[in-house]
Formats: C-alpha cells, structure tokens, sequence
C-alpha cells in the first residue's frame, strides 16, 4: 500500500541517496534483519533492495570476491514490496495467497541467464551481484541445491 514514501532508502543504512538496486525472492526477507513480523508468503511480487554508493561497493566485494550475500545486514523495513493484506484493503477484495515457487523460478531462471553470460561484455557487474545475492540466499534457505555460480560447467569439447 502506498505509504507516502517514493524512493526506497539504502538498505544497509538508510541513505536516501541510492545508486543501485537489485530484486530478491520473497522467502529471501526471513534472512534480513528485522524480518520477523513479516509474513513472505503475503508478498506480492519481488522485493527490491536499494544502496548507496558507498555500501553499493561493499555489496560488490561481498557477492562477487568473497562469495557471500549482505542480507544479514539489510534492514527489511528498507526494502520496497507489496503484501497481500494491502491490496486486500485497497481492492476490498480477498486475494489468494501469491504462489512464491513462479516468481522465485523467474528470478532463478533470470539468475542463470545471467551466470551463462558473464564472460559478456554487456553483462554488468550490478546484474551479476543480483544473481549471486538470489543464487546464495534460496542456497542458504534450502530452495536449491546450490547457487548457479557454483554450479560446475561441463568441459567444453576443446577441452
């Protein structure tokens, strides 16, 4: 529900000033701080997270050197999503519970895409760390098996 508020600040500190974003699963809000009263199976589509240049680098570093998403340290109230009960107020209308399985394999599959492409040179850095951030935390939830970057490719036929 629209709540007055039109840019989405900083995830990590709350800058209002941001220059990169990415979207995540739903189920991915249960490993940011604060996320406890939040319901992920009532979010309507993807959430969006927002930063600043500053923590925008340290994003970059964790996902793409260190292997490792930044989650943990996102503030949830910072993210951008729609929950089911919103739009039930605003429609006056019952809605089904979002199926979480389709968004997530949208992202998933977009993910893969991604990580195929990487030796592209039009494949930006802020596509890559989208894809590790999802890989690592539907990972880390059980989701997959493991993150498409880790995922061994087969040897070519040069090989």
């Amino acid at each position: 529900m629209y709540a007055g508020r039109t840019n989405t600040p900083c995830c990590l500190c709350g800058s209002e000033h941001t220059v990169s974003r990415f979207e995540i699963a739903p189920r991915a809000v249960t490993l940011m701080k604060n996320s406890g009263p939040i319901a992920w199976r009532d979010i309507v589509g993807a959430v969006t997270l927002s930063f600043c240049e500053s923590d925008w680098e340290l994003v970059s570093e964790l996902a793409l050197e260190m292997d490792m998403h930044p989650l943990s340290r996102c503030n949830v109230a910072y993210a951008s999503f729609s929950l089911r009960e919103d739009f039930e107020a605003l429609l006056s209308a019952k809605k089904d519970e979002p199926d979480q399985t389709k968004q997530e394999t949208k992202l998933l599959d977009r993910s893969r895409d991604v990580i195929d492409s990487t030796d592209d040179p039009y494949t930006e850095d802020r596509d890559r760390v989208e894809a590790i951030v999802i890989g690592l935390s539907l990972e880390e939830l059980g989701v997959i098996e493991a993150a498409p970057h880790r995922k061994q490719r087969p040897p070519s036929s040069a090989d």
